[in-house]
């Protein structure tokens, strides 16, 4: 089943019209559904498909002799060309006078084991790019390696591509279309758990709980999923440890760079490339209060659910899991799972905000929105809000996001409500209050709200609406 993908399908439809010569660089981490979209793209064009494998030269030059001759019609004969520069011609010449799709699936593979490739197809777009009706995509998993063939200016290919896209994972409100079987109570622990990898859907039967999907996934050995992490990062960097002590680190909730160093023991001169890759990995992500203030720091934090959940249960249980005792475990993990999910549920409230945002759900048109934390001057102590969204002017929305069994009461208003009293917020002259919650409200809280007037109480069912 397809989903989603609707921006990127367009952008793809509005090149190939174009009818001129295009190269499409796309790119994203492995098993995010590059592949999958390009399918669906082309399902109704002529195209030629070509994965590349992680093998010889001489072997992928036969596969993608195979994937033209097959593409013009020439079934899957015997016959290879007798270079990369007469099999990518033989492309060209085709388009001259009709359009044709041309992929590169996995380029990296192809230019680990044929280097001179980049500058062979640099030297058959610049003769034959201004008549050539060629449509070329060329697709990668790893970012890295994609960004220097294509973004570093001394490489071949260089300004030679035409648009580039970057898939990136699906969020909340893509992912649940994917369990159309499944409680909408569940779905936020799905995105917990899986995060938004369209592969690791597939992992998750919609038939057994989610109890077993999650023994059968991550707790016993050979889960699908028990050493993705390791997988990402092998394919990424040189030296997966020292990646994984970081990450292990910001799981725990050391947040700040120099807890992150001391955690990972790692120096803090020596730490920095390896932060610079993975926020371009696009695995953690810097954070800022919002709004400015507080004279706090940045804070690190995982990008991705499936690696939050990972660092944060199964290396402190990969014992269990290796003595086949993962039914022991799944117990733990399952009650610790609604403390988990908190920043869960904040991130599910951002995205919804932003995707009411401009509507008349909201009281303004915010153009910032985030978490706060500073120090509260009056009680001398930490203060933290889950969310704030403001319009730069005089307009805050401050909320508070609650994945709770129980009602929310009126106790968690009168806090946020002090918190918005704080001197960080006095420019804003109209503030709104939010508050989210899994499983609603007591009458007390609703009474305080509709005594505020500037009170909104949203139910989690609500946002799906």
């Amino acid at each position: 089943m397809f989903i989603g993908r609707k921006t990127e399908l367009a952008a793809l439809e509005e090149h190939y019209v174009s009818g001129k010569f295009e190269l499409g660089v796309m790119y994203g981490r492995r098993r995010v559904g590059k592949t999958t979209l390009i399918n669906e793209f082309i399902k109704d064009k002529e195209a030629v498909f070509f994965t590349a494998m992680e093998t010889s030269a001489e072997e992928n030059l036969v596969s993608l002799s195979r994937s033209i001759l097959a593409g013009s019609g020439g079934g899957l004969n015997s016959s290879v060309f007798l270079s990369f520069h007469d099999a990518l011609e033989k492309t060209f010449k085709t388009a001259v006078k009709k359009r044709l799709v041309f992929v590169i699936d996995e380029f990296p593979y192809l230019a680990v084991s044929y280097p001179g490739i980049s500058s062979v197809l640099q030297k058959l777009i610049d003769e034959n790019k201004d008549r050539s009706k060629l449509f070329i995509i060329i697709n990668g998993s790893s970012m890295a390696m994609m960004e220097n063939y294509f973004f570093t200016y001394k490489r071949p290919l260089y300004g030679r591509k035409t648009f580039q896209l970057k898939i990136e994972p699906f969020v909340f409100f893509e992912m649940k279309d994917y369990f159309r079987k499944t409680d909408v109570q569940l779905l936020p622990y799905i995105y917990g758990v899986y995060g938004g990898i369209p592969k690791y859907f597939e992992y998750y039967d919609e038939k057994l709980s989610f109890k077993k999907n999650l023994l059968k996934n991550y707790l016993v050995q050979g889960a699908p999923l028990l050493d993705e992490p390791d997988g990402i990062l092998k394919q990424e960097v040189r030296n997966p440890s020292n990646y994984n002590s970081i990450l292990t680190a910001i799981a725990g909730g050391n947040a700040r760079y120099s807890d992150i160093s001391g955690k990972a023991k790692l120096e803090s001169g020596n730490i920095t490339g390896f932060m610079k890759n993975l926020l371009a990995l696009n695995l953690i992500q810097k954070e800022s209060p919002v709004p400015e203030g507080g004279g706090k720091r940045s804070l690190y934090v995982l990008n991705d659910n499936m690696l939050r959940f990972w660092y944060r249960f199964i290396p402190a249980y990969i014992s269990f899991i290796n003595n086949n005792k993962g039914d022991l475990i799944c117990n733990i993990v399952e009650s610790d799972l609604d403390a988990y999910m908190g920043r869960i549920f904040e991130s599910i409230v951002k995205e919804y905000l932003w995707r009411v945002n401009g509507t008349n759900a909201l009281p303004f048109t915010f153009i910032q929105a985030g978490r706060w934390w500073g120090s509260d001057p009056v009680k001398k102590q930490e203060a933290e809000i889950d969310l704030a969204a403001h319009d730069g002017k005089k307009n805050i929305i401050l909320c508070e996001c609650k994945w709770r069994k129980q009602k929310i009461g009126s106790g968690v208003l009168k806090d946020l409500k002090e918190k918005s009293e704080m001197v960080f917020f006095k420019e804003y002259s109209r503030k709104y209050l939010f508050v989210f919650s899994r499983s609603g409200f007591t009458e007390a809280c609703k009474e305080m709200a509709a005594k505020a007037g500037n009170v909104r109480l949203i139910e989690y069912r609500q946002m799906l609406k």
